[in-house]
């Protein structure tokens, strides 16, 4: 009989359900939905939410298709992982129904909510007890509903990350994880537990919190309703949970000090890991709790995020090629221009407040457009080049905290598998770049392994974890693109 393992991740433009072989490591079925980017509402200006009902619409349909694909037999699947995107507000009623839609990641509607407590609290407790400034994240959010929406506010049972959700849909539970609640800015790193000086100032009830479990644990069982509408049997464990970016560094094997993860998908991330509590003095670059963290062996997750990254990418694909241009197609054009577009220049950062600078929301800009010599091969360019740019930008914040850049390990995926994003990202950060054949689903497959006790170490649990490429900086190609970065940070300093 095969020993199967579910890995699900609830990202904010697709659900991506994959069922892993445990003792091969080798996908065995895998679907995403859907197959155009998932819906992000934005009622108003600097707001984003979705429905988490529709996580869980396609949690289902994508849970059914590997079934029938696989043609799954009573006692073959072990446990399912969870990985989902970060930093999400769900609220939840006393019937376990969505009060509201969940405020997600790319939201700035709390900036000034956390601002605001940054400055209240203190900056010296800010950075050292949360290692972040409560800034946009969820507990910002919380407080953002109650003062804005106090019905609402009223009404809550538990608050509770996507992925929590999503595990609750699964069994019933609530619960989060030591990773999600430091990712929510709720945990004070000296007292390893949450933070009662936030709640306090925010005037948030503990209850109103789940209960946390490490990341790799028994986490309930999936309920004979739920397995019903998956077309699963009933008792199968959750054990492993994380948010998208720790889950995504632990796909890629990178548990170790000076480790470097990345990812080009609707934002762009570089995380790395410390076993020191390192944190940014202007809270630029964020420092988690780690999915290996643990009180004896200390393991943090230091995050740079931008939002504007392959959403501008789908932005130029749905806008300059009316729907009908493929991303390999976009690539092959954006690599008929040279190297900085002939001066065309994209900051990218449209897509909500970025932390990397100090939660200002620019808006993404176009400039140096020359009507006569420019088409949109140079604005194709210039947009991956510009991603790559804001990417070194954050770069550069981390080399300032004493991080160790010279490896960085990413999914061969989204933005990554352009040919000329890979080259510029290289060459711009003066780095190496390894591509391995996994994705976030795969890694919350492999988490579950390892959270069932399936493997004799953790190790192990990355068999099958192939490299399918590599590529170091280009001597010839260093200076050109050396002169994009400060052309392109030139122009954004003038913003």
């Amino acid at each position: 009989m095969r020993k199967l393992l579910i890995g699900y991740d609830i990202g904010s433009s697709s659900v991506k359900t994959t069922l892993l072989d445990a003792d091969s490591g080798k996908v065995v079925a895998s679907e995403s939905l859907p197959k155009e980017e998932m819906q992000i509402s934005s009622p108003k200006k600097e707001w984003a939410e979705q429905d988490p009902m529709m996580w869980w619409k396609y949690i289902i349909e994508t849970t059914r298709k590997v079934v029938a694909d696989a043609r799954i037999q009573n006692g073959e699947v072990l446990a399912i992982g969870i990985s989902y995107q970060m930093h999400g507000l769900v609220l939840v009623d006393k019937n376990l129904e969505v009060i509201r839609p969940s405020i997600i990641w790319c939201d700035s509607r709390a900036v000034e909510i956390g601002n605001q407590a940054f400055n209240e609290m203190g900056s010296d407790y800010c950075l050292s007890r949360l290692l972040n400034s409560p800034g946009n994240f969820t507990a910002s959010k919380l407080r953002w509903v109650k003062e804005n929406e106090p019905h609402h506010f009223e009404r809550i049972h538990k608050i509770m990350l996507p992925g929590d959700f999503v595990a609750m849909k699964l069994t019933g539970d609530i619960l989060t994880s030591e990773t999600g609640l430091s990712e929510g800015i709720f945990w004070d790193f000296h007292e390893n537990g949450v933070s009662s000086k936030l709640l306090e100032h925010y005037g948030i009830d503990r209850s109103l919190l789940a209960d946390a479990v490490p990341s790799f644990s028994h986490q309930g069982k999936v309920t004979a309703a739920a397995a019903a509408l998956l077309g699963l049997e009933a008792g199968i464990p959750i054990t492993y949970r994380s948010g998208d970016q720790p889950n995504n560094a632990f796909s890629l094997n990178v548990l170790e000090e000076g480790e470097l993860a990345t990812t080009a998908g609707t934002s762009g991330t570089v995380y790395g890991v410390s076993t020191k509590p390192v944190y940014d003095p202007d809270s630029r670059v964020n420092t988690f709790v780690h999915v290996n963290h643990s009180t004896s062996t200390p393991s943090y997750g230091v995050l740079l995020c931008v939002n504007g990254t392959g959403i501008l990418n789908s932005w130029l694909k749905r806008n300059l090629g009316d729907g009908t241009i493929s991303y390999e197609e976009m690539n092959h054009l954006a690599a008929e221009v040279p190297i900085g577009a002939e001066g065309l220049n994209f900051i990218p950062f449209g897509n909500g407040a970025e932390r990397i600078l100090k939660n200002q929301q620019v808006d993404a800009h176009l400039s140096g457009l020359n009507l006569l010599k420019h088409d949109k091969r140079h604005v194709l360019r210039a947009g991956q080049e510009g991603i790559v740019a804001s990417l070194t930008y954050g770069f550069n914040i981390m080399k300032g905290m004493g991080l160790n850049l010279n490896t960085v390990k990413a999914g061969k995926a989204n933005m990554f598998l352009s040919p000329l994003f890979r080259e510029a990202f290289v060459n711009m950060n003066q780095v190496s770049l390894e591509l391995y054949d996994t994705d976030g689903s795969q890694g919350a497959a492999r988490g579950a392994g390892i959270g069932l006790g399936l493997y004799p170490d953790r190790q192990s649990a990355f068999i099958g974890l192939e490299k399918v490429a590599s590529l170091d900086p280009d001597e010839r190609l260093q200076q050109a693109y050396a002169e994009v970065y400060q052309r392109w940070k030139g122009q954004l300093e003038k913003l």
